[in-house]
This record gives C-alpha cells, structure tokens and sequence, in this order.
C-alpha cells in the first residue's frame, strides 16, 4: 500500500493562503458536525480489528484520516479554495513519520492474525481498500468535503506526533460528515405549496390575457385533472 502523492503547489503556498481557504462557504450555515473524540473500538468509524491493542486501534484511526483526506484531494477539487491537494501533499511530509509508524504498526498486527504471510498481505491491502471505500460520498460531498479541508488545514498546524491525537479528536466529526444534510439557515416547516395553473381552454384567453371572470382562478394541477 503505497502513500499517493499529487502535484501542487506546495506546502508554503498553503501556509500562505490558509486564511482564504480556511472554509468553502458552501452554504450559508453549515450542519454542526462537531462530536467527541473516539477511542479506536468504536464500531461505526473503521473496520473492526480483533483483538487489536490500543496502538493498533489509534493506527487503524490514523489511517483511517490519512485515507479520508486523500479521497478529498480527489473528490474535492471542484472547489478549489479547499485546497484539498496541497493539504494532502503537506501531511505526507509534515507527519510522514507518525504516519508510517501506524502504517507499521498495521502491517504487524495483520502478519500476527495471519501467521500465513499471503495471507497477511491480501488482509492489509483489503483493509486499505475497504477503508478507502468507506469515504466515498456523492448525497454528501459539500459536507465532507467542507469538513476535510477543515481537519486538513488544521493538521497544517499541529506539531509532529501530533497527528494521532488529531485523527482521534475529529474522526467522529468526519465520519458525520457523510450523513447528508442541507442549509441550516433555511427553516422549511409544513408541507410545500403546490404550483397553480390557470385553464388553458382557447375560451379563457384574450390574446396574452387570462380571463378571471369566465374561468375562475387558476386552479391546483391535481385539482384541475379532477375536474
């Protein structure tokens, strides 16, 4: 399983215009995402490891994020100001030890459940394609995308080491960001308003003009068909 790199502009341009793309307004309130951090055994983030140790849960964590952010370096370019590559690019660098540290640390718990060497293999990059898979997302792509880019910038700043802790904080919050919702500024309540249409009978026009008088107001569509 090899770390995917793209082209960009850099980690110094990022750092230079994370003010600007700190978040893509894609709405005019987003969905507060926010949710305690996790552990590593909860059921709904990741794929399950037996028997896993506390490392190994925080690695499967870890690398959990470093998947979710590399599917947003692909998914998320239609919004440039993300900058979702030139984040990716920087966490591979800035974080590239802790990050091959959980990538070790993965590959050792798969060859002890698998004495079969084959067969660790075929587990670890089954468990890379699952994960990967996990975060694909088309109802909720604003969302994720939104909370990606956030996760992304902020792994900007943390000092190395630091990104485990990262990935455990903001996990659940990514992981929420895959449920689809809307605009939170906009308040629907009751049912929608059905359009009306006026009778389209030559008698009930003058020219351009609907004549009220002869056939009334224009009517409901499903009430027109009823009559």
């Amino acid at each position: 399983m090899s770390l995917v790199r793209f082209v960009g502009l850099g980690a110094a341009t990022v750092l230079a215009l994370s003010s600007v793309s700190a978040s893509a307004q894609f709405y005019l309130k987003h969905k507060d995402l926010s949710a305690p951090a996790v552990t590593g055994t909860e059921p709904d983030i990741g794929q399950m490891l037996p028997g896993a140790t506390t490392a190994e849960q925080r690695a499967s964590v870890v690398w959990n994020m470093r998947a979710a952010l590399n599917v947003a370096a692909l998914q998320c370019q239609f919004e440039p100001t993300l900058f979702t590559v030139d984040k990716y690019n920087a966490l591979l660098t800035d974080h590239q030890d802790e990050l091959k540290s959980s990538y070790d640390t993965l590959t050792k718990y798969f060859a002890r459940i698998n004495k079969n060497p084959r067969a660790s293999q075929q587990a670890l990059d089954q468990f890379g394609t699952r994960t990967y898979s996990s975060f694909a997302t088309v109802n909720s792509q604003f969302n994720f995308c939104h909370v990606a880019g956030d996760i992304g910038r902020e792994a900007l700043f943390q000092p190395r080491g630091a990104f485990t802790q990262l990935s455990l904080d903001r996990m659940r919050e990514l992981r929420n960001s895959l449920t689809p919702w809307g605009d939170q500024a906009i308040v629907r309540t009751g049912q929608p308003m059905p359009a009306t249409l006026p009778r389209f009978e030559k008698a009930c026009w003058k020219g351009s003009e609907y004549n009220v008088k002869r056939c009334g107001e224009p009517l409901v569509p499903y009430a027109y068909a009823a009559r």
